[in-house]
C-alpha cells in the first residue's frame, strides 16, 4: 500500500512474535479482519527466536499452573489447531512445515523450602499427572546427576562456589507431559499462516510510531515504513510489542492508569554439548530440569546439545535494558556469565565437558513487576495488552490470546472486565482460567516466584 493511503481494519495487532501471530489467528477466526504489523522481517524474528520454547506447569499460581496446562493442549493439537476446520491436511498450511513439540517432560528439583512446595498443591489441584522422586530414585532415573545440595546459588567467582555439597537435594516433581519446541521461530510463522487462511495480514518492517486516539478511544496506528508515514484505522489496538510494549503503552497513553509495569531485561542462554557417561546421554534421556539449588534450568538441544538458561538467583545481576530503547543492548555473550551457567551445571552433572567455544544466544524479554504477563484491557477503550510475559509465556501464546479475544468480544459488546473479571473455560481442559490473575489493576502477587524457566 503507498505511503499516505490510509486504510482501516477491525483490529490492529502490534507484534508477529509467537503470542502476536495468535492473536491475529484467534482475532480472524471470529470474523474480524485483522492487521498484524511488526517492525522485524519476518514473524518471530524479535525474542521469540530466542525463546527456549519450553512447555512446563510449574507455576506458583493456580492461575498460571491451569493456564499452562491448558496451553499444552494446543501444542499437542498443533495442526488440528491450525487447520481449525478449514483445511484437510494440516501439513500444508506452511510451506516451511509445521514445528514438533518433544514431549521430554519436566522434572522440578526438590529442596527445602523449594518452588515445588508451592507448585505440588495445584498440580494435585488439578489433576496434572507427575511422580514425587526421592534422591534415591532421582539417581537411578537420571544416573548423570549428582543429587547433592550446593545451594544456594553462587556466581563461580565466589570461593564458596566449589564448597562440597552439604547434604543431597530432596529428590524431584517429575511431570512426563511437559516438554518444548523444536523451531519456535517457526511457530510464529505457522500462527501467522493459519491467521492469513483466516483473511489476516501481515506487514513488516513496519513500526509503530504513534498511537491516535479520542479522549477515550483507540482510533488506529500510525506506522513508519521505507516509504514514509499513513495512519491505519482501527477500532481495536492490541499490544503485543514485546519488550518495546512500554514503548507502545506510553504512546497510547495508558502506561501511567496501569498498577503494574514492564521493563525490558537482558538475558543469556547457553549451549553446550549434551553429556553421555556409563551408556546414558542426556540428550536421548534427558528433561527440562529447574534446579533451584544450582540456579539454573537445562533441557535437551536439538543437535546433541544442552540448552542452560539462569533462575535469576539472588546473587545474579540484572541487566535491565532502557525502556525507550529496547533494541540497544549488548548482544554478545557475558563470560563470566556463561563460565558461572556451565560451571552450575556442571555440579549437576559432572560428566558435563567444558567447551573453549562460548555458544549460546542474547536477547531481551519485558518483565513485568511481579514477572507474571498482563493479559487485559487497558483505561483506553480499544486498546488491549498481552505483555510483561517475563521470558515464560512462549508456552501460553495461543490460550492467553483465546483469551484476551474472549475478552475483547465481552468488552466490546458492553461487558466491563475491570469490574467484573472472566473467568474462561479452557477450550480443551474445561479448567477455569481466571483473568483477574494478568489484570493490569492486580497488587503483586505474594507468591510470585519473581524468576524466569523459559
Amino acid at each position: 500500500m503507498p505511503a499516505g493511503e490510509d486504510q482501516s481494519y477491525d483490529a490492529v495487532v502490534i507484534g508477529a512474535g509467537v503470542i502476536g501471530a495468535a492473536m491475529a489467528f484467534e482475532l480472524s477466526r471470529r470474523g474480524r479482519r485483522v492487521l498484524c504489523v511488526d517492525k522485524h522481517p519476518v514473524a518471530g524474528y524479535g525474542s521469540t527466536s530466542n525463546s527456549s520454547s519450553i512447555i512446563r506447569f510449574t507455576y506458583s499460581t493456580f492461575g498460571g499452573v491451569a493456564m499452562s496446562y491448558e496451553g499444552l493442549q494446543y501444542w499437542q493439537r498443533w495442526g488440528e489447531y491450525l487447520a481449525d476446520g478449514r483445511v484437510a491436511d494440516p501439513s500444508t498450511i506452511d510451506e516451511s512445515g509445521l514445528i514438533e513439540f518433544h514431549q521430554c517432560g519436566n522434572m522440578l528439583l526438590k529442596r527445602e523450602g523449594g518452588h515445588h512446595e508451592r507448585v505440588k498443591p495445584h498440580y494435585d489441584a488439578l489433576g496434572i499427572p507427575y511422580e514425587d522422586m526421592d534422591a534415591d530414585r532421582l539417581r537411578e532415573f537420571m544416573p548423570l546427576f549428582d543429587v547433592g545440595s550446593f545451594g544456594p546459588p553462587k556466581l563461580h567467582s565466589d570461593d564458596a562456589f566449589w564448597d562440597d555439597a552439604h547434604g543431597t537435594i530432596l529428590g524431584g516433581l517429575y511431570c512426563p507431559e511437559a516438554g518444548y519446541v523444536n523451531d519456535p521461530q517457526l511457530s510464529a510463522h505457522n500462527l501467522q499462516r493459519a491467521a492469513e487462511l483466516q483473511g489476516a495480514e501481515f506487514r513488516f518492517r513496519t513500526t509503530v510510531v504513534a498511537v491516535p486516539r479520542t479522549a477515550e478511544r483507540v482510533t488506529g496506528v500510525e506506522v513508519e515504513t521505507s516509504t514514509g508515514r499513513e495512519t491505519i484505522d482501527a477500532p481495536l489496538v492490541i499490544n503485543v510489542a514485546g519488550p518495546a510494549s512500554p514503548v507502545i503503552n506510553k504512546l497510547a497513553g495508558v502506561w501511567d492508569s496501569m498498577n503494574i509495569k514492564t521493563k525490558p531485561l537482558r538475558h543469556e542462554v547457553h549451549y553446550v554439548p549434551a553429556p553421555e557417561a556409563n551408556g546414558v546421554s542426556f540428550y536421548d534421556r534427558g528433561f527440562h530440569t529447574q534446579d533451584g539449588d544450582i540456579g539454573t534450568y537445562f533441557r535437551p538441544e536439538i543437535g546433541g546439545n544442552v540448552l542452560i538458561g539462569g533462575e535469576d538467583a539472588e546473587c545474579d545481576p540484572h541487566d535491565w535494558v532502557d525502556i525507550a530503547h529496547p533494541d540497544d543492548f549488548d548482544r554478545d555473550i557475558t563470560p563470566e556469565f556463561w563460565e558461572t551457567q556451565v560451571l552450575r551445571l556442571a555440579r549437576r552433572m559432572p560428566s558435563v565437558g567444558i567447551p573453549h567455544q562460548k555458544r549460546g544466544v542474547v536477547d531481551c524479554y519485558d518483565v513485568a513487576d511481579d514477572w507474571i504477563p498482563i493479559y487485559d484491557k487497558s483505561d483506553l477503550d480499544g486498546f488491549y495488552m498481552l505483555v510483561g510475559t517475563s521470558g515464560n509465556q512462549y508456552k501460553n501464546a495461543t490460550v492467553a490470546s483465546h483469551c484476551v479475544s474472549e475478552m475483547v468480544e465481552a468488552n466490546e459488546s458492553g461487558h466491563d472486565t475491570d469490574a467484573e473479571p472472566l473467568t474462561i473455560a479452557g477450550r480443551f481442559t474445561g479448567l477455569p482460567l481466571d483473568m483477574a490473575t494478568f489484570s493490569r489493576r492486580r497488587e503483586i502477587h505474594p507468591e510470585s516466584s519473581m524468576s524466569v524457566n523459559g
